[in-house]
């Protein structure tokens, strides 16, 4: 296994032990150059003396063990027998030691992988020694622990040097440091990890370091009370206000978070406990960020609205997310929207034999193609514009291309605009579904993956209405068709995904940026909320669970959302991130519900019993639908309707298929 080390100091130390990451930007190298054209003792240099003194120690090794095991006997042997010896023991041991990369590495920054490249040099050296040994002299005169005498002095004169010079430059670094600590912005970290460790490492080596951390907080209560590099452990994240309001101890200006796992309403706490303190919130970025030999420090950044709203991340089988897409012929509707253009991204990344992107927006539907054609050069792909409303196109798109998979993303999706326009919504959302539904079924596509939304569970606008009849749709064609050789259809539901298009958080950070006010529609309402990738990841997973289960017919994969958050709250939390205070810098303005919309969502309808998965991320909601015939007239008289603008046709046969929606006041408007 190839561990991550990271390097923050300087690249010319005194080179030591092997270190596999050898990249480096044009602009490091110049600076490498810089220093070294400064330094006494040159890079290249200093690595043959690293090799002469492991040189000197491999043939000295040899005398000082026979040494400390005959003690007065030792001038009994000959000058000559300890030089041959020697030089035959260096002479096995040079190439070995070269063979490991021992001359690669940094001394200032020797660590547990490189004790394990001399012990593994140091072993082999020696077992190779002994046959040889006995070849040539029997072992006549030679004690038989000498080879294990010898193994524990050459581990010693070998490590002991890198290891002490390391203690060195610390401990040297720690004095410098010390007279300049009160420059320091005081610093506690939240998460007792490797980020911290190697956090703490960097902010002890760098003389202009701007932070002094003092304090370390975790949930893992058996690191309580230990200490890392010198810094204590004090207490839980439950316990980060008390340890802030004691006194006798430097308040820290900034809060850290090293944790990569910690879920939104953790650090949405942590926050608020922040502001209270007047600390300011900070995270550190991922290990799997930073990338190798590129960056020399760990700089923290501000804590982004993903860190609020985020959860854990959900186990994934990608093995079976793999089978389901690699080889296959793919088609993606929606291309060029933010689940549509996430789901093209994933999909290529699994390896399909060919995807087909598929929109009406010409520019989102190029800036994906562009975006897939220089991540993904050698995947081949088709782009095409069209109308998922014009089944000709439709089924031109099925004819030449040959989908075997189809993801369904595309959909008008805004509340209040569907609102003031539900013929479109009706045209799109429905029919433009069964159209795609339907030719899947002609070509016989081995699945359809239909993504739904929250709105359409106890709908109280057109947008929820109509996703709920095309769910019905296609919930009504999975339970009708052949398992074993028919399309199957998998319908994903879930809420909001953080920056889609419509989405608050883009429209809180315009408006910040405007400076204010953030509008909320209500002070009560909450919405669930999800990121972009998670979500795609997780309609991956349901459609690997669908494909491969006959017991899931029929029935909606819901991803689990977590807990809902209150808005209000998050235009708080958003002001803060900011910098600026909420009600004082920046105004928060009710302006009441919009057309359509509700004071919260729901993943499931009363009639819709809950079942589990193999995944903790995804749940199974009962097949709630209707006669598929009846669904097709149904949809039959609804396009005739909505082609001929027949408003109020319309709207009652949707009330009529779908009962628990209402009819809104807003709905009697007249449709442009």
């Amino acid at each position: 296994m190839v561990s991550l080390r990271l390097v923050f100091g300087p690249t010319n130390e005194v080179i030591g032990l092997s270190n596999p990451y050898k990249t480096a930007s044009l602009p490091r190298l110049r600076r490498g150059t810089m220093k070294a054209s400064m330094n006494p003792i040159p890079r290249l240099n200093r690595a043959r003396i690293a090799f002469c003194h492991d040189l000197i120690m491999a043939g000295i090794s040899l005398p000082l063990s026979l040494y400390l095991r005959v003690g007065e006997l030792f001038g009994l042997y000959s000058g000559h027998y300890f030089i041959d010896m020697s030089l035959l023991f260096a002479a096995i041991a040079v190439p070995i030691f070269l063979y490991f990369n021992m001359y690669q590495g940094i001394w200032r920054y020797a660590s547990v992988e490189d004790l394990v490249a001399i012990t593994k040099a140091v072993t082999l050296a020696i077992l190779i020694f002994v046959p040889v040994l006995f070849l040539l002299t029997r072992l006549e005169q030679i004690p038989r622990s000498l080879p294990i005498i010898q193994w524990f002095v050459l581990m010693a004169l070998l490590g002991g040097p890198r290891f002490l010079y390391r203690i060195f430059k610390d401990r040297r670094l720690e004095h410098v440091l010390s007279r300049t600590d009160h420059r320091r912005v005081a610093v506690m970290l939240v998460g007792a990890g490797d980020a911290a460790e190697l956090f703490i490492r960097q902010q002890n080596r760098d003389k202009d370091a701007p932070y002094q951390v003092t304090a370390i907080v975790d949930d893992k209560g058996g690191r309580i009370g230990r200490s890392i590099h010198g810094v204590p452990i004090l207490g839980s994240t439950e316990q980060l206000e008390s340890l802030l309001e004691e006194k006798g101890r430097a308040k820290p200006q900034r809060i850290i978070i090293t944790q990569s796992d910690m879920d939104g309403a953790q650090v949405r706490n942590i926050l608020d406990v922040a502001e209270r303190h007047g600390c300011t919130l900070s995270r550190l970025p991922r290990i799997t960020r930073l990338e190798s030999g590129l960056a020399d420090k760990i700089e923290a950044q501000p804590i982004a609205v993903d860190d609020l709203l985020g959860r854990p991340q959900t186990t994934l089988d990608r093995g079976a997310m793999q089978a389901l897409i690699s080889g296959n012929n793919v088609l993606v509707t929606g291309s060029g929207g933010s689940i549509g253009s996430e789901l093209v991204r994933q999909i290529t990344a699994l390896k399909p034999a060919s995807i087909t992107l598929f929109d009406s927006s010409e520019f989102q539907l190029y800036q994906i193609d562009q975006e897939i054609a220089e991540t993904f050069p050698d995947i081949t792909r088709h782009t095409i514009l069209g109308d998922v409303r014009d089944a000709t196109r439709i089924e031109q798109v099925f004819n030449k291309r040959q989908p075997q998979l189809v993801f369904h993303a595309a959909a008008l999706k805004h509340v209040p605009m569907v609102e003031q326009n539900p013929m479109e919504g009706v045209l799109t959302n429905i029919v433009g579904s069964r159209n795609i539904a339907d030719a899947c079924a002609r070509h016989k596509v081995a699945a359809m993956v239909f993504i739904s939304t929250d709105k359409a569970v106890n709908p109280t606008n057109i947008m929820g209405a109509t996703k709920r009849i095309a769910e019905s749709y296609c919930q009504a064609l999975d339970l009708c068709s052949d398992t074993s050789t028919g399309t199957r259809y998998v319908t994903v539901r879930f809420g909001n995904v953080l920056g889609s298009t419509g989405s608050v958080v883009p429209l809180f950070q315009r408006q910040l940026l405007a400076g204010g006010p953030l509008t909320v529609t209500h002070k009560d309402v909450t919405r669930y909320f999800m990121t972009t990738k998670e979500a795609v990841e997780l309609v991956l997973q349901a459609s690997a669970l669908a494909t491969s289960d006959t017991e899931t017919t029929g029935r909606i994969h819901v991803l689990e959302m977590g807990q809902p958050v209150r808005i209000y709250d998050l235009a708080e939390q958003m002001i803060r991130l900011a910098g600026l205070q909420p009600l004082i810098d920046i105004e928060i303005e009710i302006i009441g519900l919009r057309p359509g919309e509700k004071l919260y969502e729901e993943l499931l309808h009363d009639k819709e019993a809950l079942l589990t998965t193999s995944n903790p991320g995804l749940l199974l909601a009962e097949a709630r639908t209707g006669d598929i015939e009846t669904l097709r007239n149904a949809i039959d008289s609804l396009t005739e309707y909505a082609r001929n603008r027949r408003r109020e046709d319309t709207l009652n046969l949707i009330q009529t298929l779908v009962p628990e929606y209402q009819l809104a006041k807003t709905a009697t408007a007249a449709d442009i």
